[in-house]
């Protein structure tokens, strides 16, 4: 699948007119051009425009008037409608394009696969940018001018003695993402219990790939290789079962869960690169004969799929060295420079806003449960002591460091998974650690006093920081405190996307912080909140009821009286009790899912969120008291 004499990838820097004319020539196979933009869901086009077309329309695919969408057709809810609906794509040459070569369909003239250039844009309704790129693009250079404006003002700031502020020519972001996804072959299911007694056994982090898996995970490495994204690691993660081999020597039975790492970039690049390693792993697992799975919680009570983010912040001096603003000056003395207190500590008090825009899915928040190394609460780790680096994998954020190179300092953000809109995850990261930021050298307060506040108990006043609550712990999260002590130290966290979105509206405050920004602007925020209640009712009534309904009516009764044991009814009655709760109607009374839909077409989405949630919980109940009742069966009925 990787062929060198192929154009992959056309770099940031090479994308003068002249240049990209020079580049289509040489490879004739490519054959038509494709603007991708990014809707407020993290969805992206993706049309085709023969090349010709654009040889021929070049400049105006820079000023946004070559091509046109129809806004209404993607997630741009309440911004582009019926009766206005024309979108503008803008091309973006500030970052790479990249090529996508179909396989499947070879070019009879050159003999080599036919490729569609992809070229980032953005898109503009009635004059003004509305998508996830331009969230990110408009939120960093807020974020950057306010900085320098920072710099300007406070020219000794504590942990970044060594750095003098009038010297800084530019502001750098850094961001990375690692990438986790199920691979199976079509149509195989494991039992869950299996999947979760492996994972308990801890028998498939980082084990040997092998077979078609083996395969393809090296093809995506050096398909990734060649598209720049320079891959740093591919491996086995925590979830799976070992496969079988069939008699043609073959693998079956493939559940298993992996990992794909590359190197950081600019945020919009990495945002850009992650899209585009979501494509090649796709289409080389499947050129293999493999399903992969992006969802973040594809099997319910095994482990799913997180997408760390990785955010860093450095400066660069007018003599070109770079410094990283986080790191401060002394590595074994202190864990963080001022303003890398002031980034946690942003990014923590006024995570209620960021969240929304992190877990906008059933499917992420069905990933958030305790005991499957994903975030519960808001709550983050800087290490036990300064001069060793440690890592807590049970908080939201944790700092990643290492204390001979300065340059690593960065926080990892453990919440977002593949599907979350990393463009706008990362702009919203960013602008509110710039608020933590402004008031840590606002007050004036030293490394000590900074990082007391951070570690203050719950009931301490701070600040910066809310009273009632406590932002630092360095124990496991999961087991060090039941839910009754996580909720009242960190927060309770939202359980339904309707609980999620309505913290937009409850904490008008830190909403404000994002806004301040113009980056998410007031119709940005509506046409999000909208288009995520909408997937959430849709889904709620077309999806998970009716997949929750099979799951009822495959639980049957196993038994027959003549054979059944006092502990085979008893358990049938709770079973069967509990099926007619969640699903049949009667006269006198609604089922939990009639209930479910009657609140959500009164457009009562508080009780249809009440509802979801109790739902949620009696389908677990339901399946393990059915399993249960299964393993007692020593016959067919």
């Amino acid at each position: 699948m990787v062929k060198k004499d192929l154009l992959y990838v056309v770099p940031a820097g090479k994308l003068s007119k002249d240049e990209i004319l020079s580049l289509l020539r040489e490879h004739p196979e490519i054959k038509f051009a494709s603007l991708v933009g990014i809707d407020l869901a993290g969805n992206d086009t993706d049309e085709k425009i023969p090349i010709k077309f654009l040889l021929e329309n070049m400049d105006d695919f820079f000023n946004g008037t070559a091509v046109q969408t129809d806004g209404s057709s993607v997630v741009l809810t309440g911004i582009a409608t019926l009766n206005n609906a024309k979108v503008d794509m803008l091309a973006d040459p500030n970052v790479n394009w990249f090529v996508d070569y179909n396989y499947e369909h070879i070019d009879e003239e050159t003999g080599k696969p036919v490729g569609t250039l992809r070229i980032p844009a953005f898109l503009v309704h009635n004059g003004v940018r509305v998508d996830s790129r331009s969230i990110l693009a408009t939120g960093l250079e807020y974020v950057k001018s306010e900085l320098m404006k920072l710099f300007s003002k406070y020219k000794h700031i504590p942990g970044l003695e060594h750095v003098n502020v009038d010297e800084i020519d530019d502001i750098i972001f850094t961001a990375a993402t690692e990438l986790e996804f199920w691979v199976k072959t079509p149509a195989n299911k494991a039992q869950v219990e299996e999947l979760r007694a492996s994972q308990v056994m801890q028998e498939q982090y980082w084990q040997r790939t092998r077979g078609e898996v083996r395969t393809a995970m090296e093809q995506a490495l050096l398909l990734l290789a060649n598209y720049g994204l320079e891959p740093e690691m591919g491996h086995k993660e925590v979830g799976g079962v070992k496969a079988k081999i069939d008699e043609a020597g073959h693998l079956s039975h493939v559940m298993e869960q992996l990992e794909i790492d590359w190197r950081y970039s600019t945020p919009m690049q990495t945002a850009d690169n992650e899209l585009q390693a979501r494509i090649v792993i796709r289409e080389v697992f499947r050129a293999n004969g493999l399903d992969v799975t992006f969802k973040a919680k594809p099997i319910i009570g095994v482990a799913g799929n997180g997408e760390h983010t990785h955010i860093g912040m450095a400066a660069k001096l007018k003599s070109g060295k770079i410094v990283n603003l986080f790191a401060p000056a002394d590595m074994k003395k202190d864990f963080l420079s001022a303003i890398g207190y002031g980034a946690i500590m942003g990014l923590l008090k006024n995570y209620e806003v960021v969240n929304p825009f992190v877990s906008a899915t059933n499917d992420s928040l069905n990933r958030l449960k305790p005991g499957f190394e994903a975030p519960v609460c808001i709550v983050t780790s800087l290490g036990h002591s300064p001069e060793v680096p440690s890592r807590n994998r049970t908080i939201l954020a944790g700092l990643v460091r290492d204390v001979t190179n300065p340059l690593a300092t960065r926080f990892e953000v453990r919440s977002p998974n593949p599907y979350t809109n990393t463009y706008i995850a990362i702009a919203a990261f960013y602008i509110t650690m710039l608020d933590g930021i402004k008031a840590a050298l606002e007050s004036g307060r030293t490394l000590k006093e900074l990082e007391a506040e951070l570690s203050k108990d719950a009931g301490v006043p701070g600040f910066y920081l809310e009273t009632d609550r406590a932002y630092r712990s360095e124990h496991d999260v999961f087991d060090d405190y039941s839910p009754e002590e996580r909720d009242r130290l960190f927060g309770k966290p939202p359980a339904t996307v309707w609980e999620n979105m309505q913290n937009l509206t409850k904490y008008p405050e830190k909403l404000a912080v994002l806004k301040a920004s113009n980056a998410f602007r007031q119709e940005i925020i509506d046409a999000f909140k909208a288009g995520a209640l909408l997937r959430w009712r849709t889904e709620l009534i077309n999806r998970i009821i009716p997949e929750n309904l099979e799951i009822v009516k495959e639980c049957k009764c196993l038994h027959d009286a003549a054979n059944a044991s006092d502990y085979d009814m008893y358990m049938w009655e709770k079973i069967n009790s509990l099926r007619v709760y969640l699903a049949k109607d009667s006269m006198a009374h609604k089922s939990l899912f009639s209930r479910i839909k009657e609140a959500i077409q009164a457009g009562d989405y508080a009780t249809a969120s009440d509802l979801q949630i109790e739902m949620s919980e009696r389908m677990v109940e339901l399946q393990n008291l059915y399993s249960q009742y299964k393993k007692n069966m020593i016959h067919d009925c």
